[in-house]
């Protein structure tokens, strides 16, 4: 889902990092609540005071996401559900998961923790800002304590909107998985209704906007873009996820692929395998099917035109390595994700040192449209 993440620490076993669009969410945050929110509420401070008072409610937004995801992590453990870590990025954080739940009440309980631990969290959070005011607490500390409280219940209510892949959304799927015994159905269902809660969020944004609420048209618009993709994405990822559900590499491989020798010159490679197979990667294997490695396009793109004469295939070839190599017997999910992580189209299908057949992008993707079509229809 995630570009490189920034790691920052690791807790209960869970590793917390934030994805680089986080750094333009801290920014935009901190610029709103100084320049917009604080200002508007709390009349007659200094532009120093409010800025450091933005500063650290976006700090405080931060744990609060952090705690809120935190707690959906600890409960998918109980529930045996493989947390991968949870990553911050611009639309506040996620745990994620490396499995789907094993059944509607798993689902139930990890979706629901979410919402009432920012209930929880923002009351902890009213009562510190009660305890200021009534100690005399400076009112900038006062006033970041309130809006952490006020933001709290405001996460909560929002992620109980039944719109899928909000909390209430996973709530909502959860029932109908177990009114139906169908996660793909329920997935669908409240898939469209988040679609279709994201689309309100936008014009809801455009209407902000036009009506002279710049900040706020902006975060309902950028929120509402979100939650519409990201539900398309979820269900789009459940189908592909069921439709290779105990299918494994050799069900997709190809095990007469088309290779070439290490003594062959780039130029004879060009000419007589790259333009002819059209294939953007082929195995480097010898006389005794021993592989070697791969060789790609963008090795080749590397090499001066006036040298593809005089360099040699094994010269420039790349070594196996798990990125473009995968076993006979692994899941085919897995084979897609390695795809998706390393841009490779084809992966080399391996077995010791002997190459037994490779498996393409577009092979997986042609039984992946057959099967969605069949059992939707």
């Amino acid at each position: 889902m995630f570009g490189k993440k920034i790691r920052l620490f690791k807790i209960f076993g869970f590793e917390v990092g934030i994805d680089w669009t986080w750094i333009i969410l801290a920014i935009l945050i901190a610029w709103s609540l100084s320049v917009g929110f604080f200002p508007f509420r709390f009349k007659n401070l200094s532009t120093e005071t409010y800025w450091l008072m933005g500063i650290v409610g976006a700090l405080g937004l931060f744990f609060s996401i952090v705690f809120h995801e935190m707690s959906h992590s600890l409960v998918a453990r109980k529930y045996g559900i493989r947390i991968k870590g949870i990553t911050l990025f611009i639309f506040g954080g996620v745990a994620e998961m490396g499995d789907e739940p094993s059944s509607p009440k798993a689902e139930f309980m990890m979706a629901i923790v979410g919402p009432l631990s920012s209930i929880f969290i923002s009351f902890v959070f009213y009562g510190i800002y009660f305890l200021g005011r009534q100690n005399g607490w400076a009112q900038p500390i006062n006033g970041v304590v309130q809006y952490l409280a006020f933001i709290n219940g405001l996460l909560a209510g929002f992620n109980l909107v039944p719109a899928f892949p909000l909390d209430g959304g996973r709530v909502l799927r959860s029932i109908l998985w177990g009114l139906k015994k169908n996660l793909r159905w329920a997935t669908r269902i409240s898939s469209k209704i988040g679609t279709g809660f994201g689309i309100l969020l936008i014009f809801l944004g455009v209407f902000q906007f036009l009506t002279g609420n710049f900040i706020g048209g902006m975060w309902w618009f950028l929120i509402g873009m979100f939650l519409q993709g990201a539900a398309k994405t979820s269900y789009q990822q459940l189908l592909i996820r069921k439709s290779l559900e105990g299918e494994v590499v050799r069900r997709f491989m190809k095990t007469d692929p088309v290779t070439v020798p290490p003594s062959l010159s780039v130029a004879q490679l060009v000419e007589d395998y790259i333009y002819k197979y059209h294939y953007k990667m082929f195995p480097v294997v010898e006389d005794t099917n021993r592989l070697l490695g791969c060789v790609t396009t963008k090795q080749v793109k590397e090499i001066p035109r006036e040298e593809w004469g005089q360099k040699k295939v094994g010269e420039i070839a790349a070594q196996c390595s798990g990125e473009n190599t995968i076993g006979p017997q692994v899941d085919a999910m897995k084979a897609l994700s390695l795809m998706s992580k390393s841009g490779l189209s084809r992966l080399m299908v391996t077995e010791g040192n002997r190459l037994v057949g490779v498996i393409a992008l577009k092979d997986m993707l042609k039984f992946l449209s057959l099967k969605v079509e069949l059992e939707e229809a």
